[in-house]
């Protein structure tokens, strides 16, 4: 190859971004509000740094061990995380073919065999007796042939087809890795939520056994005294009704139960089973966090959905400049070397040499309006991008204000419940001091104790639906991803184990 022709053509190579055509890609910057309606006060900068911190392992803050073990174990194992992690490597992979078109592309050949034509097609006049040099008739119908060579081409990426492509391929790796962390948001939030109410219906189940046993003794006490005279029979019927409706919200709980710990299994990896001696132990309710600050700006920063919204649109405006490009000329060099011979002494004879060397360039001239076309297309599918953009933006804030009017309508119910259920504490403890001093009946002990543990299941019930609040408002801004590594990028085969010529081409 020529010395100048070779500086030219790396020269074209090395300026691609200054011919690059079609549009370059502009995040469009939507206007947000400066503050969430449902936040109560506005968040200070110390809040803030607070809130960004405990984001990266939001649910340490509920002061759990088993719940980080957990957490740790799902990350490791779940399925649905290692299937994303081998997109991303997919992705990766597509987009190292797109950069291969930048560079040449070799491909060598080589073969040999005899071959033979048929004698009564020859189409040229041999005077019978007319030998070759060798001594062999002219029209011999077979001969030996040794071939070998080579075939390269490259095409000067002078308007960014190529370039434009693997821009396209480097936004949806970038989409996909969102999408990972999506996946991973939706995974903490689902354990976690699993698992607080896992712990709320176990102490839903001690509260109903507890009510279970006043059931008993008040149906006892019930039988007693109509045993001597001083009640009747549908006061019994009565008791007895109470006691098996008490009963039978046992069998529900436990079915909850057992369906949440397979459903934790599941999401750490594990067959349904397996977690559930350690889980079955009974333990309370974690610790509800404090309520986190947040600006919309966070928001849009860490949310994996907004994120990959904004890749694909920038994938989609890549694929516009390929549109582009198609209008422009291509430039090609192709190259040929392919000597034939007829023995292997001859094979690196001039006389067997055969090659081509040129520069080609093709432009579209008429097809029907088939570009412009495909232009037209990649426009509105990019627009289409960009709008989406948008409303994936305006459902997450919508989120974020769901979950946070949801915590405080239930903070508010919470203590409502709460002070219910200690209000019927102390009404049973009163009442229990009447019977001692003999001044009320035992039934009444029994019944202020029901109304009691009554108010205590609904407690339960109103501080599991906080701690999901608290989890539905942390997924919501989008965290548990920043502190993670983004995928085991190795390969389930390694390239070391194969062929040397793998390795040397790949390595």
């Amino acid at each position: 190859m020529p010395r100048k022709f070779l500086t030219f053509s790396l020269s074209t190579c090395l300026s691609l971004t200054a011919c690059t055509v079609g549009p370059n890609f502009t995040p469009d910057r939507i206007k947000v509000p400066d503050a969430f309606v449902e936040q109560l006060h506005p968040a200070t900068a110390r809040e803030i740094a607070r809130t960004e911190a405990d984001m990266k392992d939001w649910w340490s803050q509920f002061h759990d061990p088993m719940l980080n073990e957990l957490v740790e174990q799902a990350i490791k194992g779940n399925y649905d995380l290692q299937i994303a992690s081998q997109h991303i490597i997919a992705e990766r992979a597509v987009r190292r073919q797109a950069q291969a078109a930048w560079y040449p592309q070799l491909d060598a050949a080589m073969g040999g065999g005899d071959d033979r034509h048929s004698v009564n097609v020859d189409n040229w006049p041999v005077r019978p007796g007319t030998l070759n040099a060798d001594g062999t008739p002219v029209n011999r119908p077979s001969a030996s042939i040794l071939t070998y060579g080579a075939r390269a081409s490259w095409e000067i990426d002078l308007f960014g087809h190529i370039a434009r492509q693997v821009e396209e391929r480097k936004r949806l790796v970038e989409e996909s890795i969102e999408d990972r962390r999506a996946i991973l948001v939706s995974l903490l939030s689902e354990l976690a939520s699993d698992y607080v109410s896992l712990r709320g219906v176990q102490e839903r189940l001690a509260v109903t056994e507890r009510s279970i046993d006043v059931a008993r003794r008040s149906r006892e006490l019930t039988e007693k005294l109509y045993t001597h005279g001083l009640g009747n029979t549908l006061a019994v019927a009565q008791a007895q009704t109470e006691e098996h409706l008490e009963r039978s919200r046992l069998a529900p709980l436990h079915s909850q139960e057992e369906r949440l710990i397979h459903a934790i299994s599941v999401l750490l990896g594990e067959m349904p089973g397996k977690l559930e001696r350690e889980l079955d132990v009974r333990k309370p309710l974690p610790t509800v966090p404090t309520f986190p600050a947040s600006l919309p700006s966070i928001v849009l920063a860490n949310r994996p959905d907004i994120r990959a919204a904004e890749a694909h649109y920038a994938a989609d405006t890549a694929q516009v400049g390929v549109a582009v490009a198609n209008l422009y000329p291509k430039f090609m060099i192709p190259l040929t070397f392919n000597p034939n011979a007829s023995a292997a002494y001859q094979a690196f004879q001039m006389g067997g040499m055969a090659w081509s060397f040129m520069m080609m360039a093709t432009l579209p001239v008429i097809h029907g309006g088939r570009y412009t076309a495909a232009i037209a297309q990649s426009r509105a599918e990019a627009e289409a991008s960009r709008l989406s953009y948008r409303k994936t933006v305006l459902k997450a804030f919508a989120e974020v204000e769901d979950s946070m009017g949801d915590w405080r309508h239930d903070d508010e119910q919470v203590s409502q419940l709460e002070d219910a259920a200690r209000d019927s504490g102390l009404a049973r403890d009163r009442a229990q001091k009447l019977f001692s001093a003999g001044l009320t009946g035992y039934l009444n002990v029994l019944t202020t104790e029901q109304t009691a543990l009554s108010a205590q299941d609904q407690a339960v019930v109103g501080r599991t639906a906080r701690l999901r609040d608290a989890i539905s408002l942390y997924t919501a801004m989008g965290a548990g991803w920043q502190g993670r590594a983004l995928t085991d990028t190795r390969l389930p085969i390694e390239i070391g184990k194969q062929n040397a010529i793998a390795r040397a081409f790949t390595e």
